[in-house]
Formats: C-alpha cells, structure tokens, sequence
C-alpha cells in the first residue's frame, strides 16, 4: 500500500507568519488556492483510490479540485488534525521565538506539551495509527495494493515520515515539509519505504506502478522557515 502524504497548500496564516494551529475559518491565500487547483492536475493522473484529510478548511481546500477530477469524497479524519498548539495557537512566530518552549520544540520535541494544548509525542502516536489504520483498511477492502491521498500538515506528516524512516521523533525537525508538497510512504509487511519527500514538482508518474521496496526519487524542493515548531509555517 503506499500514501501520498499531502501538505495543504499555502494559507492565510502562513503569509501572515501566525501559528494557526486548529483555528477555524483559516483557509488558502490566494498562491495556496493555485497550488490546490496544480496539485488536482498532477495527481488525478495517478490511479488514487481514497482521499482523507485532516478536517480543517485549509486541508478541505486542498483536495477539493483532486476529488472532483477524480470522483471521490474525501474522507475526515480527526487523526490527521493540525497539533493543538493550546495558548500558541494565533500568536506570531516572531513572538513565539522569544518562549523558552521554542528551543525545545526544536532540539528535543519529544518532550515538548504546549501549555494547554498537545504534546508533541502524543501527535505523532495519533498521527501514525491514523495513516497505519487507513492503510489497513483499505488493503483489507481491495485485497490489492492501493495507492491513497492522506491531506495533512506540516508537523503531522514531518511525524509520520520520521516512524517511516525509523527516525526518532527527537530528529524530525530535520525533515521540511513545504506547503503543496507531496511525500511517498509505501507500506509493506516487513517495513515502510520511503520513497519521495517534500516534493514540490517533480513527475509523479513512477508511482502508477513502483513496487515495494523501490527507493524512488526524493526531491528536496526549496529549503522552507526554520522558524517556527516545526521546522515549517503551519
């Protein structure tokens, strides 16, 4: 089974270098709207058989194009939310920086619990099991591979690619995932293969028919802010 993990595009709250976190009503700017409608074009190629996402706007934005070219309805999944960033959640990034947290969201993120929200941990647990038990499933219904779009955000699927990896969660900050991008998680009963991460235009034909175990060809895209929990503007 393999998942094309999908950053939502641009938002709002990127241009503006706010934590947006789960705030409702923070949908795409106007490059993340052109992005949705680019990323619906590249992947509707593919032969994608399932659409989930995260239920905030910004993620439903995304893929609507992707699932009107491909005649699928996204599935919500709560797994995949954004972090709760608890009383982080809207202030700017600049300010954040000066919060003695910062420093260990960045050098020691397994430890970090945002003051009334989420710890960090615990994301990346909810997070894994949400794209594992999806996985599953929809193995279990094809009885064949499947190759499925799961729309998420930047720590989410920085978390996922990172148990992909066998990487510590302490070590995810050095993984960017850039809005609009695409990573390549394929499942296999042994272990997971990473074959594609931080994506940002790269041809995507290969994945019609990669077969376990196939490296493939990560891009690295444009190095993206450092400046914020994780790694990435939310």
């Amino acid at each position: 089974m393999t998942v094309i993990l999908l950053r939502h595009g641009r938002s709002t709250a990127n241009t503006a270098l706010t934590l947006a976190g789960r705030t409702s009503g923070v949908g795409l700017d106007d490059t993340g709207r052109t992005q949705a409608r680019d990323l619906g074009r590249r992947l509707a190629g593919l032969p994608v058989e399932a659409v989930v996402r995260s239920p905030l706007m910004r993620c439903r934005e995304t893929v609507e194009p992707l699932a009107s070219a491909l005649g699928v309805e996204p599935v919500i999944d709560e797994g995949l939310v954004e972090v709760d960033y608890g009383t982080w959640t809207g202030r700017t990034l600049s300010e954040l920086a000066s919060e003695t947290l910062w420093s260990v969201v960045q050098q020691h993120p397994s430890s970090a619990v945002f003051p009334g929200g989420e710890a960090l941990a615990d994301m990346a647990t909810r997070a894994v099991n949400s794209i594992r038990v999806h996985d599953r499933r929809l193995a279990d219904e094809a009885g064949r591979d499947v190759l499925w779009v799961a729309c998420s955000h930047g720590d989410v699927i920085k978390a996922v690619i990172a148990d992909a990896y066998g990487m510590h969660l302490d070590h995810f900050q050095r993984i960017v995932v850039e809005p609009a991008s695409v990573s390549v998680v394929r499942y296999t009963p042994h272990r997971p293969f990473v074959l594609r991460v931080n994506d940002t235009g790269g041809d995507l034909t290969s994945l019609r028919g990669e077969p376990a175990g196939h490296v493939g060809h990560a891009t690295a895209g444009h190095a993206s802010s450092d400046a914020v929990p994780g790694g990435n503007v939310p």
